[in-house]
């Protein structure tokens, strides 16, 4: 008999139970139209950052050098009074001066960026740093030491730029 009872509702009460379930099926809606909403917010936010991120990237590689550049225009400066110079006077020996001056400024404005120069005459031959153009046989030098440099090579904090072009001793043939 129980069971016939609750098999029986009444129209009033499926009524209420269905505007029960509209009321709940319009909260949800509600709230999903807001997790939507929200969702989409978010996307927008994540593609603003990564446009963002993406100017600021370009923006680095752009002006990643401005501070090197600024560095290096003393010494560009210097070099153009150097060529005013050789061109007013025919002092050769204030214009050497003056040169060495510009190449020792700007061998102090590459070393502040940590380049540095490869160490080469006098040294044993290392093919990860040096490259060789030429052997000459000598008797009285260390078989593969580094007797000349035509070309200086560097390092930019210990990452090899250039290798020095160097020429290596090796005995005399008998």
């Amino acid at each position: 008999m129980d069971k016939e009872k609750k098999a029986k509702k009444t129209k009033a009460e499926l009524e209420k139970e269905l505007q029960d379930a509209k009321v709940k099926l319009e909260e949800k809606t509600k709230e999903a139209q807001e997790h939507y909403e929200n969702w989409l917010r978010a996307m927008a936010e994540l593609d603003n950052v990564r446009k963002r991120v993406e100017k600021e990237r370009s923006d680095y590689f752009k002006f990643a050098n401005e501070q090197l550049i600024k560095n290096l225009l003393p010494v560009l400066d210097n070099l153009e009074r150097a060529i005013l110079h050789a061109e007013e006077s025919k002092d050769v020996k204030a214009l050497l001066e003056g040169v060495k001056l510009t190449l020792k400024m700007m061998q102090e404005c590459l070393e502040k960026f940590g380049v540095k120069p490869v160490k080469a005459v006098g040294e044993k031959f290392n093919p990860h740093f040096h490259e060789v153009v030429q052997v000459e046989e000598k008797e009285d030098v260390e078989e593969e030491t580094i007797i000349k440099e035509y070309q200086k090579g560097y390092l930019l904090h210990d990452r090899l730029l250039r290798p020095s072009l160097v020429v290596v001793a090796k005995p005399k043939s008998a």
